[in-house]
């Protein structure tokens, strides 16, 4: 299906993640569509592997395997997108060519599945309904924090990665709207993310969310 497309060209292919590693040193790619069960090396490793010695090769996962865990590694493992195999062609292609852009795709089924996870964890968690004026991570000193974010924008990247929009972010944090959007720009320029699906893959590659 991928050679198909006018603007992409097929590479390798790899039956296993080892193969993957050494397809990827050989030829560079821009994107690697990447499987998780695979022997040998399995798709969270190999896409760990690629995202510490090839940075400029972005990794698409294609799994069967949609459970929180599967999402979560994946995603602290590097992987820059999410699909499920019943992810249509166009998705697919629209997914490898985002992750060639350095723009995150997630699967919607997936985004519902972090949505959900950060939702019952706050949920199970005694007092997490009681936001207080000074923020849930006021109590993370800001060194504390990735590439400069201040306690207020990690606040807002948490509630992005619940899947709030920016008036609910609003009402949560008792700020106004366009507060939270100059939140959202400064914390979209320090951490190089484009867009919401970026950032929830930030959150939670870098645990600033409820799901640790």
């Amino acid at each position: 299906m991928l050679s198909l497309l006018d603007d992409v060209e097929v590479v390798g292919e790899a039956a296993d993640g080892e193969q993957a590693l050494h397809l990827v040193a050989e030829h560079q790619p821009d994107v690697v569509l990447m499987d998780l069960r695979m022997p040998r090396h399995d798709g969270i490793d190999a896409t760990a592997r690629i995202a510490a010695d090839h940075p400029n090769t972005r990794v698409v996962v294609l799994t069967t395997y949609a459970d929180d865990a599967d999402i979560l590694a994946a995603l602290r493992a590097g992987a820059l997108g999410y699909l499920t195999k019943d992810a249509s062609r166009r998705q697919i292609a629209h997914a490898v060519r985002a992750a060639a852009a350095d723009q995150s795709v997630l699967d919607p089924q997936v985004q519902r599945r972090l949505v959900a996870a950060a939702g019952q964890l706050t949920a199970a968690t005694p007092g997490a309904g009681a936001v207080s004026r000074t923020g849930p991570t006021d109590k993370l000193p800001a060194s504390d924090l990735p590439d400069g974010l201040t306690t207020r924008e990690a606040d807002v990247l948490r509630l992005i990665a619940e899947g709030l929009s920016n008036r609910e972010i609003a009402g949560r944090l008792y700020i106004s709207e366009a507060t939270v959007k100059s939140h959202i720009n400064r914390l979209f320029a320090k951490t190089g993310v484009r867009d919401r699906a970026q950032a929830v893959r930030y959150a939670y590659q870098h645990r600033l969310t409820n799901h640790t």
